[in-house]
């Protein structure tokens, strides 16, 4: 056995025991189902900043988000502009969800939901949404981690025996410890997944000679038509190497894998929609959750600005952008093959085809000569991967626990039989989750974007009970069904069915605009258009009752509300030039990307200046909704709880135990 392994599973071993030790402490402390389901209400702000923005961004962030960025150069890397937009969703919604779940006692957001709209269909399609976010994104992760096991062990482990052994890792102290022993486990993570993504960078820009060579070969990259998708010439972003420039606001071709002459897939309508899709993360029942699990907002604000939008996002803009496009270096272009790069460290030929080998390639060029920091590294990836599983599948759990189970079969189940029900819930979502995860041939990202898409489609069904009151049960309903079903066949899996039965209608992503952008056009649509045919007085003064309690805690004094339209007026104009159509400024605004580095104006290519600019001026726009415009701030006005735990008779159990 090699000294890399030893240190592996020397690491691999601390890391899981610790994690199960905190699964052990959690179940002591879970006396009842809130306890288990929620912490107790009691997660220490700390524990959600880290949690919360280990939750975010997973895995993909180690291994898929720097293998897309090699194959699909600079237009993909707009992608890590989800460090602004995931948060932004919690800003809408996360407060006001907080408010409510503090005031009436909510476990679940079936319960919030079921009670506001007063309809149970609503409760169902939520436990729905809940799965179908969940099943995919752990099953991507369980892959993911199983193909690293197996090439960190040189194959002594295989990647189905590495897959089961996350699995069953994730398992115990989710199912024994609860929401506590997944949040005191994903502040760790949160710390490993940073400390990772930076090292594993540093060692790319090593590996080719530094920061000059990656520009030198940058500015070869501007003057050549070398890459996956050619250039951009016909397709509205000028006459540029794909890997440089964003080839227009719309091609008429589908999907992320079509070769064609078009640039590439990656215009500013599938950019804009592939990150509406990351909306979903924090607008998931999963995150609703989380908000319930808190005493206080107070960890709001910084786990969306700080932690979120500035650390990891200039963690992703510069560490893992100069990751990505630095690998071109290693050997995967002759022509750009930097000086001194040594010959053992050249990219093999399945890197290119497989973008997801590219960081356990990169983890072992130093195997050699520090094992210990690839042993190390390997773990920090699997903290990444098993740090959003772990919180979804403990709060899937909880959702088909209150929401089916007691709800449905069993009202009068007490805490302990609650707890029993969770558990086995969680461990039929693991075996599903398995399923895809062995089954899976799809990237980490496209995967995981497609199970972020579900969890978008939640957005109307918040903002109904956030912000609009005349959104109707009927209307929210029939749009979620509607969005579902949008994203299910623009995507991969309905696309083959559709195929399956004869029907050859469109590609995946249809208009390169991502299965999550057709999802929520088509919820919007039947919701809006259903509500305004169905509104009800009796239901608009029950809902009202919910909007004047929000409006009581949750108002701005009068200087600040002259101050709404101007707060999103500046979110549609950075959405529209950050994250939109208007992207393709970005290619030549600051010099063309084959003017060599003397003509860009800060010696870096225009659209990688473009979008550090932008970064930047989200966490400004982050800043001044969360904290100036008070989106994500403690009320003022204490908020006085009604209920401690909604409709459970297992309270005087507990109260005897």
């Amino acid at each position: 056995m090699n000294e890399k392994l030893l240190w592996l599973l020397a690491f691999v071993a601390l890391y899981w025991a610790y994690c199960v030790y905190l699964g052990i402490r959690g179940a002591r402390m879970a006396r009842t189902a809130s306890d288990y389901f929620l912490a107790g209400r009691s997660l220490p702000v700390w524990v959600f900043v880290l949690a919360a923005t280990a939750i975010s961004f997973s895995g993909w962030t180690f291994l898929g988000h720097p293998a897309m960025i090699y194959r699909d150069g600079f237009p993909y890397a707009y992608i890590s502009f989800f460090t602004i937009v995931i948060p932004l969703t919690g800003i809408v919604f996360l407060k006001r969800q907080w408010m409510l779940g503090k005031r009436f006692g909510y476990v679940t957001p079936g319960e919030m939901l079921s009670d506001y709209y007063q309809c149970d269909r609503i409760r169902f399609l939520t436990v729905v949404v809940a799965v179908l976010f969940t099943v995919p994104f752990m099953g991507v992760q369980l892959g993911a981690a199983g193909y690293l096991f197996n090439v960190l062990s040189d194959g002594l482990i295989s990647t189905t025996a590495g897959t089961l052994l996350l699995a069953v890792a994730v398992f115990l102290y989710v199912v024994y410890g609860g929401m506590r022993a997944v949040a005191y486990a994903d502040s760790i993570q949160c710390i490993l997944l940073a400390v990772g993504v930076i090292l594993t960078g540093a060692i790319a820009i090593y590996a080719i000679g530094g920061v000059d060579n990656l520009l030198t070969s940058l500015e070869r990259m501007g003057h050549s038509e070398f890459g996956l998708w050619g250039t951009t010439k016909g397709a509205g972003g000028g006459d540029y190497n794909s890997y440089l420039a964003v080839p227009g606001m719309m091609q008429p071709v589908s999907g992320v894998s079509e070769t064609a002459d078009t640039g590439g897939p990656w215009t500013g309508m599938m950019i804009l929609t592939f990150l509406m899709a990351m909306l979903g993360v924090q607008a998931s029942p999963a995150f609703s959750m989380w908000s319930f699990g808190n005493n206080t907002p107070k960890p709001f604000a910084p786990q969306q600005v700080w932690v979120s939008g500035l650390i990891l996002g200039g963690i992703l803009f510069i560490v893992s952008t100069a990751q990505g496009m630095s690998t071109h270096l290693l050997g995967a272009t002759p022509s750009l093959a930097g000086s001194g790069v040594p010959i053992d460290w050249i990219l093999t030929p399945e890197i290119s085809d497989i973008p997801d080998t590219l960081v356990p390639y990169l983890l072992t060029m130093v195997q050699d000569q520090m094992p210990w920091l690839v042993a190390f590294l390997g773990v920090c990836a699997l903290a990444g991967m098993q740090s959003a599983g772990a919180a979804y599948m403990s709060t899937a759990g909880a959702m088909l626990t209150r929401d089916v189970y007691k709800h449905r079969l069993q009202p009068q189940a007490g805490h302990s039989i609650q707890k029993f029900v969770a558990r086995v819930c969680v461990l039929l979502i693991l075996l599903a989750a398995l399923i895809v995860a062995l089954m899976n041939k799809d990237t980490l990202v496209l995967l995981g974007g497609m199970a972020v898409a579900f969890g978008l489609q939640m957005w109307p069904a918040l903002l109904g009970i956030c912000w609009f009151k005349w959104f109707s049960a009927r209307g929210i309903s029939a749009g979620l069904i509607a969005g579902l079903l949008g994203v299910f066949f623009t995507d991969n899996l309905g696309v083959s069915l559709l195929h399956a039965i004869g029907l050859d209608l469109w590609g995946r992503w249809p208009l390169t605009i991502h299965s999550g952008g057709w999802g929520i056009a088509l919820n919007l649509i039947v919701c809006v258009t259903l509500s305004l045919r169905s509104q009800d007085e009796a239901e608009d003064s029950h809902k009202a009752s919910y909007h004047r309690f929000l409006k009581e805690h949750a108002a701005l004094t009068p200087n600040k509300r002259r101050l709404i339209p101007l707060a999103w007026g500046l979110t549609l104009i950075w959405v529209f030039f950050a994250i939109g159509p208007g992207v393709v400024v970005g290619n030549d605004i600051f010099g063309a990307p084959n003017a060599g580095r003397d003509g860009w104006a800060f010696g870096i290519p225009s659209i990688w200046a473009w979008q550090i600019l932008f970064w930047l001026l989200g966490v400004g726009l982050l800043w001044f909704l969360a904290y100036f415009m008070e989106m994500s701030t403690v009320p003022e006005q204490e908020i006085e709880a009604l209920s401690d735990d909604i409709g459970d008779p297992g309270l005087d159990e507990a109260n005897q135990t």
